[in-house]
């Protein structure tokens, strides 16, 4: 299973460069699995979690999680509460595969029934009703737009919007921009066949 693992943009180079390859976290219990994935914005990582609770208390290692000093890393880690560190360790294995899957637009009948299928599910899931075509072609009508600006023009609260336009980017449809979001090759494509 390949899980989100969110971090500061302005630890993305260290990342794709391989110069960062520890993370701290501060969560009640631990969330990272031996051998699970994390996608980042340089791409899947493996993960080794350590099994206990631990603090950073070496330069090396607070320079691998890409701060400058320990007492940057410690407070970083502070504006999180209270609770144990956890430290995870992982190393580079690859792109993250919606990067290939975004720029796929061909969509033979089959794919477009499978596509068509997932919306529909989604769809029929969703506590409001129907959604999913409707925020396609409102990203596709103001891409780069604020994700606040595009949920309230949908007449909807934010961080639900945000959460059911990942699951759009989950499917190749969608991509994240600095600000607001666009549709992919792919989420064109299907947006044009669904006419």
């Amino acid at each position: 299973m390949v899980d989100a693992m969110l971090f500061e943009q302005r630890l993305w180079a260290g990342l794709a460069d391989g110069s960062v390859t520890v993370t701290f976290r501060r969560w009640k219990r631990p969330r990272a699995r031996a051998g699970g994935r994390h996608r980042t914005p340089a791409g899947c990582w493996p993960s080794t979690p350590w099994p206990r609770s631990t603090r950073p208390s070496s330069a090396r290692t607070t320079r691998a999680a890409g701060f400058a000093s320990l007492a940057d890393l410690l407070r970083q880690l502070e504006r999180h509460g209270d609770g144990p560190v956890y430290r995870v360790d992982f190393h580079h294995a690859g792109a993250d595969p919606r990067e290939a899957l975004r720029q796929d637009a061909a969509l033979p009948e089959e794919e477009l029934a499978r596509l068509r299928a997932r919306l529909d599910r989604l769809d029929l899931a969703a506590r409001d009703g129907p959604w999913t075509v409707a925020a396609l072609r409102l990203i596709a009508d103001r891409p780069g737009v604020r994700a606040g600006d595009l949920a309230e023009a949908a007449g909807r609260e934010r961080l639900a919007f945000k959460t059911d336009v990942r699951k759009l980017k989950e499917l190749g449809l969608t991509e994240s921009l600095e600000v607001g979001y666009r549709l992919s090759p792919r989420g064109r494509a299907l947006l044009e066949r669904l006419g």
